[in-house]
């Protein structure tokens, strides 16, 4: 089982802050760092002193890490256009040595576009499968060669589909809980699919969604499956309390949708989510200052996964 580190800059991040998370996921052995891609808070924080730019802050760490792998869960369709979105992904690859997966999704939060004046398109599924049809299509092309696609959102014409990633093949994402075209979508596109803060029992009827739909296009043994949970774990109870009140939330609800309590429980939650075929855990870390968190989970959950 992968442990990831996913953060939520939106709810207030600077860089600096980010790349202190980030520096600790590298030196205490975790396999990845992921942010979310908002530009709006959400809930009862203030989000100061601003968003910072997911790309933007990737291609920062791509410079300032060495190991850990580096993506967005889930970069929202609406904010790039997929051409240009292939050219930042591959851009960013590149700096990185190769370290960079793509989390894209149709993005759903109406409020942060009216804030900042970006579009919110009604039909956002079939837009997100031409953006798919398109990164991934500029990216496999031969060098050489040029990419053409005439969609209903989009229209490529004599693309010279550069500049290439480091990576032969950069990892795709695909999450959801849609029944029906989010499988399809994830069957023909991804690498992984993520369930997102779901249960145990959620995430399994999903994921057989997936697969049958992989089954079907010949992929059924070339898809990742992995979950996304908010995690809180202490030594002991008032340590768990004491790292949820910080995070506005209750030590009940969180064992009962996440990941919460002591080393022990958090380690036998996670292998019921390993039992359904989830293999890796992306742990959503809210409070960003507790650095302590995450060497305790390190130290007593990363240790126990192998």
């Amino acid at each position: 089982m992968d442990l990831r580190i996913f953060t939520e800059p939106q709810q207030g991040a600077t860089y600096d802050t980010l790349l202190a998370v980030a520096k600790a996921t590298e030196e205490l052995g975790f396999d990845a760092f992921f942010r979310s891609d908002h530009y709006l808070h959400m809930g009862d924080v203030d989000g100061l002193p601003g968003p910072t730019d997911a790309w933007i802050t990737l291609a920062g760490l791509a410079r300032e890490t060495k190991r850990i792998r580096l993506g967005t869960l889930m970069t929202a369709g609406t904010f790039r256009l997929p051409g240009v979105l292939a050219i930042q992904v591959a851009q960013v690859d590149q700096m990185s040595g190769g370290r960079i997966e793509l989390g894209l999704g149709a993005g759903w939060y109406e409020d942060e576009h009216k804030a900042y004046g970006i579009p919110f398109p009604k039909e956002k599924i079939g837009r997100l499968e031409e953006q798919l049809a398109i990164v991934t299509g500029l990216w496999q092309t031969k060098l050489g060669d040029t990419f053409d696609f005439h969609g209903t959102y989009y229209d490529l014409t004599d693309s010279p589909a550069l500049p290439k990633p480091a990576q032969q093949r950069i990892p795709v994402l695909i999450g959801g809980q849609g029944a029906t075209r989010t499988p399809k979508l994830a069957a023909r596109y991804a690498d992984e699919f993520n369930m997102p803060f779901a249960s145990v029992e959620d995430s399994e009827q999903q994921f057989g969604r997936v697969r049958a739909a992989a089954e079907e296009t010949g992929r059924a043994d070339e898809l990742t499956y992995s979950n996304a949970l908010v995690v809180c774990v202490g030594k002991d109870d008032q340590e768990v309390a004491r790292r949820a009140a910080v995070i506005g939330r209750e030590v009940d609800e969180l064992k009962a949708n996440g990941l919460a309590g002591s080393p022990a429980e958090v380690v036998d939650k996670i292998g019921r989510y390993a039992e359904i075929g989830s293999r890796r855990i992306y742990l959503q870390i809210l409070d960003l200052a507790d650095l302590d968190h995450l060497e305790l989970i390190s130290a007593q959950v990363q240790s126990q996964l192998g």
